[in-house]
Order: structure tokens, then sequence, then C-alpha cells
């Protein structure tokens, strides 16, 4: 299975940001990431639209820093790996799997599993 593997273990191919690129399928995905608190208001589609992760994105967890500070491409290259960091990463991502599960329907959680909540085994490739 093809793989994209953001720094904080996201898996793009899975996510259903990543892959909307309708009118609709864009607008969809605004209101899914209000809904579970992963955005203050229903962003417009130029806003939610995205091309994955990269160095000149800002990051949540601040590790494109953090890489960039210990010469690494990956956080599993840096010789601190796990870190204070990946544990603070996971254990929001442990919580955000949580409202997920409550707040979405089946089939947005499955696809939201697929993309965002097997990050620790995805930062260990």
């Amino acid at each position: 299975m093809e793989e994209k593997i953001t720094l904080c273990g996201d898996n793009c191919i899975e996510c259903p940001r990543y892959n909307a690129h309708s009118e609709a399928e864009l607008r969809a995905v605004a209101e899914l990431w209000y809904r579970v608190g992963w955005r203050d208001k229903v962003l417009s589609n130029e806003e939610i639209a995205c091309t994955g992760c990269s160095s000149h994105k800002v990051c949540t967890y601040g590790l494109v820093d953090c890489t960039r500070e210990h010469g690494v491409e990956k956080c599993n290259q840096c010789k601190e790996f796990p870190c204070d960091k990946i544990e603070d990463m996971l254990e929001r991502s442990r919580e955000y799997q949580k409202k997920c599960k409550e707040m979405c329907s089946e089939k947005e959680y499955i696809a939201l599993e697929k993309a965002f909540f097997d990050k620790e085994s995805n930062l260990r490739k």
C-alpha cells in the first residue's frame, strides 16, 4: 500500500482533506474539521485544501522546527526519538481519537482512523 507519512505520523494518502478535490468534498472536510474541533470555524475551500505537509507549513506539534534544529528529515532519525514532543503529540492524538469516535459517523471515523490514529507505528517505519 502506498503511504505518504508526515513528521507526526499521519498518512496523507488516507486523509480525507488531502484527497478532497471537488468543491463538495472540500466543503465536507471543512465542516468535519470544524465539528471535531480541529478548526474554530468552517474554513473556505481554498483554506482547507491540502497538498501534504512540508517544511514551509506551520506544525501544530512543533516538529518541523525541531527536525530542522536536529538536522534530520524525520523524527525517527533523531537520537532523541521518542522525545517529549512526540509523547505529547501522541497523547493529543489519543484525545482527538476519542472525540472523533464520539462525533463522527462510522464512515467518517474509519477514514480519520486510517489517516491520523496510527501515528506511533507510522513514526517507527
